[in-house]
């Protein structure tokens, strides 16, 4: 092993080649790869053709990688990384705090001492989101917490700006529709029953509401998996649930190895009405087939939204019951999954070859 890599062991640098390869863009920032054959650094995300592993190292930082030798590549511009981190950072904490629905750009710029267009540059670079998507995101995740903090539903929709109840949810979707008035009780009196199943992609977590299933996560650990939805629901009477949510579990397992869905299964989330339009048109995609971020976006009437589209999968708390595993990059690779990348591609292998290898 050489110098350079002398920090990073071999289990690391392996995690931090399967981010390369599926072009992580969570991983930006954390390290940079080198590539001996041209002395050039990246970053994990440039869209770049993939090197050979053998002529990759790996650096924790942009001097680290600078110091050996290497330069940033023009392409991906590494370099910029660091301060447009920094950047976003300031930025975020700015917008948590704001109750404005279009949060002006311009004024949090001036703020910061930069432009408007290298703060939204910045944004898409560290992000993959848009200000006010990032924004929107941080508006809805601060209306939950003052939800499960005990906050009357009116204060919460006051104090982050939302101007009625139908900006959070639409009353009249029964499937896809938990409430406000439910989600807190989410911080009291909440019942919630789960049950921990084993599958073939490991361990298997379903949560629901009287109303229906309200989070699938996936796993090896059963005890992060509850730890998960308890920080999700940190108030709620959450216990095994008495009849084990047979009839969900087993229709979720049996979607996990690549089979159709037999029964229509009961949903009870809150979400906003965009990741809801998102959620139904990821759950209309054929088992074995995939869709991009963009088509999903075009199906929406929104073929500028790509980057809202990959944030409403990022946050889907319901996995294999909204296939967000079945939406990938525009330029056919993976990208990231909030239960490993390594799920995700086993998810479509399976179904591919149930569904008699359709495209």
């Amino acid at each position: 092993m050489n110098n350079a890599q002398q920090s990073i062991d071999s289990r690391i640098a392996e995690q931090y080649w399967k981010a390369t390869v599926a072009r992580d863009s969570r991983s930006d920032g954390v390290f940079f790869l080198g590539v001996r054959s041209t002395r050039i650094y990246c970053r994990p995300s440039c869209p770049a053709r993939r090197p050979l592993r053998r002529n990759v190292e790996f650096f924790k930082t942009q001097r680290e990688a600078e110091q050996h030798g290497f330069r940033a590549c023009l392409r991906c511009k590494p370099n910029e990384i660091s301060a447009s981190t920094a950047l976003v950072q300031k930025s975020a904490a700015l917008l948590a705090q704001s109750n404005e629905e279009s949060p002006r750009l311009g004024v949090i710029a001036r703020q910061l001492g930069t432009s408007t267009n290298r703060l939204r540059r910045a944004f898409v670079q560290v992000t993959g989101l848009a200000p006010r998507e990032l924004a929107e995101a941080l508006r809805l995740n601060r209306f939950k917490k003052l939800l499960r903090q005990g906050a009357r539903i009116t204060d919460a929709l006051y104090e982050t700006g939302y101007g009625s109840s139908s900006r959070v949810y639409e009353r009249s979707n029964a499937q896809l529709g938990m409430t406000p008035a439910t989600y807190q009780k989410g911080g009291k009196g909440m019942k919630l029953g789960y049950t921990i199943a084993t599958a073939k992609l490991g361990k298997v977590l379903v949560a629901a509401t009287e109303r229906g299933v309200s989070a699938v996560y996936l796993g090896d650990s059963e005890t992060k998996l509850l730890a998960e939805l308890r920080d999700e629901f940190p108030k709620a009477e959450i216990a095994p649930a008495r009849d084990g949510l047979g009839k969900y579990v087993k229709e979720i397992v049996s979607r996990t190895e690549g089979n159709p869905p037999r029964r229509e299964l009961p949903l009870d989330l809150l979400a906003t009405a965009f990741q809801r339009r998102v959620w139904r048109e990821l759950q209309r995609i054929p088992l074995g087939k995939t869709r991009t971020y963009a088509q999903v976006a075009q199906s929406l009437g929104r073929p500028s939204a790509s980057r809202a589209v990959a944030r409403a999968c990022a946050t889907n708390p319901v996995s294999i019951v909204v296939p967000c595993h079945r939406v990938i990059r525009g330029d056919g690779n993976l990208a990231g999954y909030r239960w490993g990348i390594e799920r995700k591609e086993q998810l479509l292998r399976t179904e591919h070859a149930e569904a008699g290898g359709a495209n």
